[in-house]
């Protein structure tokens, strides 16, 4: 095979972390501490064979130690093999049925808390190992007991677990060849050759005879009901550990994806193989994984490699674990137990507000049990949750023209309903409001709460008008009509503003391909938001601006201006140029549009607005050489040539493209006084003229004021 030169050495490396982590595991769970090197050739042969992802590597992991100690002391080791036979089962079932993705709906505040729970119980268990005594049967009584067991230290036992730690605290700041060896692999070589050196007084593993006294599994003897449960908490557990392990890997390497259904039916098989043989649950483990990934594997064969050299190692080299003190292995644990304590996890669910759901899930795991801390935290997250969707939010602004502008955000339910009544009922009484309700969602007792206030206000003498940014919810429940029965779906944010050639827009061909790509953009995201303001438009037009501006195609005077459908009447030519009223050359374009503008439209006010960087401007600074080749262009700018001269006329420091182009908007301004209509108004104060300049590279608006004699050298902004 092409791959074997990359899945050989690092089907090495795993071998060498897995069979340390595999004996202290089953020692942490009560279980023969062959039942931990079972499971792990198991894991990585059948798993790896039949499982979903191709660099995930299974085995016994800490996170079940707990249940598994837990079922062992009430059951039995050979009844809890039946019991894994179970889960796997269920496991399997559950791959075929294809709901491996719901496993993913666990929220990641509970999956690290859980960690952090086993590991810190793990830790406070075999930290008793380490001191040479025993451990309890629950964390309190460990956490109680400690200070008499550190009281009576057994000085060997003790030295023996401090140089394991020792190791395994130093070993990532050595050299990068001597890092080769996997940290807990090199702890117990040292731990183990110091105590045979020295003659220390350790407790010894034996593995005589393990690996060939088999026996069948028991059937537990108890409550079918519980014996059921646990079943299912060891397979949904064990399964979920597997495919948010698969989800991870996959964000680690390039190659094949993770098919999470086979995933979850191999690791059902695994443990079914595994109880069968008298071995732990096996699940997905992050650790071996990640050390799979790095060490360079490339497919599945690197963990079904590891899990041969491990059933060998058993085999052929188990003599040799009886040089491992007992107590080098639980020091490993506390280790390991203390490492799951992330404090990386605690800044992303903090990130998220969700720490609350984190230390719910951890304590109740460590002060009740596994099962009943996960479901803690598992109603918590659901009640966050619900209250993160039912949010209401009300912001209330008074607008210049004396009405109040309320915006009602997010779903409106009953839960909402207290905070939505006292902002409503904290209004003013005989205000004008203006209620915009941008909701994707009304329940009865939500509309029930608005059409109360408002029939309220309104009878105390104020007025509201209600806008719906979605869906008519209050406008549907106030007709009597039938609702929705579902949340408005969201609808989604077009690039309309982006050009064409933004990879954001992903659009691709000639020009006239991306005109209609952009129509049937159009169509699909914007038209249905935009359809009722045009249905309103489409009888007649009454803009309030005339807005004349250049024809350079990065001015957008809708997005410039905040403007919508109606509100513009929009004039665009080169240099934003208005020709005084009887000029030569004559021009009948602009003058129409002004015409129309204010004889029939009967706009308040016209903009000229002009832009940094003008090439109208630019042209008239190069002088007639420039248009040459442009007899039409040349003509036309000849209505910018008073602008030019006012520049010349200055004679300062800043007579420079940018200061023509302000110039330009206010001579612009003084040709509109030209024409009599403009004149007039303008004079019976009924029109107002204004002046705009777009700076286009920092993206601002200013305001130009018209010419005075003390004319600001900055114009202000808008």
């Amino acid at each position: 095979m092409r791959t074997l030169r990359y899945d050989l050495p690092a089907s090495l490396v795993v071998f060498l972390v897995a069979v340390p982590l595999s004996l202290g595991i089953a020692m942490a769970a009560g279980a023969p501490l062959a039942a931990g090197l079972i499971a792990a050739a198991v894991g990585g042969i059948v798993a790896g064979l039949l499982g979903g992802s191709p660099l995930v590597v299974s085995g016994p992991t800490a996170s079940l130690t707990v249940v598994i100690a837990g079922l062992v002391h009430t059951y039995g080791w050979q009844a809890t093999c039946l019991i894994t036979i179970l889960a796997g089962g269920v496991q399997v079932l559950l791959g075929a049925f294809k709901s491996a993705r719901a496993a993913l709906a666990v929220s990641p505040a509970v999956v690290h808390g859980m960690l952090a729970g086993v590991g810190i119980v793990i830790a406070l268990a075999q930290l008793h190992v380490v001191l040479g005594g025993s451990p309890q049967h629950s964390a309190w009584d460990n956490l109680v007991q400690l200070p008499g067991q550190i009281a009576d230290l057994h000085g060997h036992k003790v030295m023996v677990g401090v140089l394991t730690v020792s190791v395994l605290l130093v070993w990532s700041r050595l050299p990068k060849h001597v890092r080769a060896v996997p940290a807990p692999l090199a702890a117990l070589v040292v731990a183990a050759a110091t105590a045979w050196l020295f003659h220390w007084n350790v407790t010894r593993i034996d593995l005589s005879g393990a690996l060939g006294s088999w026996s069948l599994p028991e059937l537990p003897q108890g409550d079918w009901h519980q014996i059921a449960g646990a079943a299912l908490l060891v397979a949904l557990l064990a399964g979920a550990e597997s495919l948010l392990c698969s989800v991870a890997t996959d964000g680690t390497h390039t190659g094949p994806r993770a098919d999470l259904d086979k995933e979850l039916s191999g690791q059902g098989v695994a443990n079914v193989v595994s109880g069968f043989l008298g071995g732990l649950p096996v699940a997905g483990v992050i650790v071996r994984s990640t050390t799979n990934i790095r060490a360079g594997a490339r497919t599945h064969w690197s963990a079904v490699l590891h899990g041969g050299w491990v059933l060998l190692f058993a085999l052929c080299l188990g003599w040799t674990i009886r040089l491992i003190p007992m107590e080098a292995l639980a020091a490993l644990l506390v280790f390991i137990g203390i490492r799951t304590i992330s404090l990386g996890h605690v800044r992303k669910v903090h990130g998220h507000n969700e720490v609350p759901v984190y230390l719910v899930t951890l304590t109740g795991v460590v002060v009740i049990g596994l099962a009943e801390g996960v479901l803690a935290g598992l109603a918590l997250a659901a009640l966050l949750a619900l209250r993160r969707l039912t949010r209401v939010t009300v912001d209330k602004r008074e607008e210049p023209n004396g009405r109040l502008h309320a915006t009602v955000s997010g779903s409106l339910t009953f839960l909402g309903v207290p905070r939505l009544t006292a902002e409503l009922r904290a209004i003013p009484a005989r205000a004008d409001v203006d209620l915009d309700l941008n909701i994707d969602f009304m329940d009865n007792a939500a509309f029930e709460a608005i059409h109360s206030w408002r029939l309220d206000h309104e009878r105390l003498g104020g007025t509201v008008t209600i806008d719906e940014l979605h869906d008519e919810w209050y406008s549907m429940a106030a007709s009597g009509a039938r609702m929705f029965p579902a949340k408005s779906p969201p609808k989604p944010a077009g690039h309309w503003w982006l050009p064409w050639t933004h990879p954001r827009r992903r659009t691709t061909g000639v020009q006239e391909c991306r005109l209609t790509q952009g129509a049937a953009e159009f169509h699909r995201r914007t038209a249905p938001l935009v359809r009722p303001i045009f249905t309103e438009l489409a009888g007649r037009q009454q803009p309030s601006h005339l807005f004349i501006t250049c024809a350079d195609s990065r001015i957008m005077p809708s997005l410039i201006t905040s403007s919508g459908p109606g509100d513009l009447f929009t004039v665009r030519n080169i240099g934003n140029l208005v020709p005084c009223a009887g000029s030569e050359p004559a021009d009948d374009s602009v003058g129409a549009a002004i015409e129309y503008a204010t004889r029939v439209l009967d706009v308040h006010t016209i903009t000229v607005c002009g832009h940094s960087g003008c090439g109208a401007m630019a042209a008239l600074l190069g002088g007639p050489a420039t248009t040459a080749g442009l007899p039409q262009l040349g003509s036309w700018l000849r209505h910018g040539a008073a602008g030019l001269d006012r520049l010349a006329a200055e004679r300062g420091p800043d007579a420079s493209l940018d200061r023509l182009c302000r110039l330009n908007v206010q001579q612009q301004l003084e040709n509109l006084r030209t024409y009599r209509r403009v004149d007039e108004q303008v004079r019976a104060g009924q029109l107002k003229l204004v002046g705009l300049y777009f700076d286009i590279a920092t993206a601002r608006v200013h305001v130009v004021p018209p010419r005075s004699p003390a004319l600001p050298a900055e114009p202000g902004q808008r």
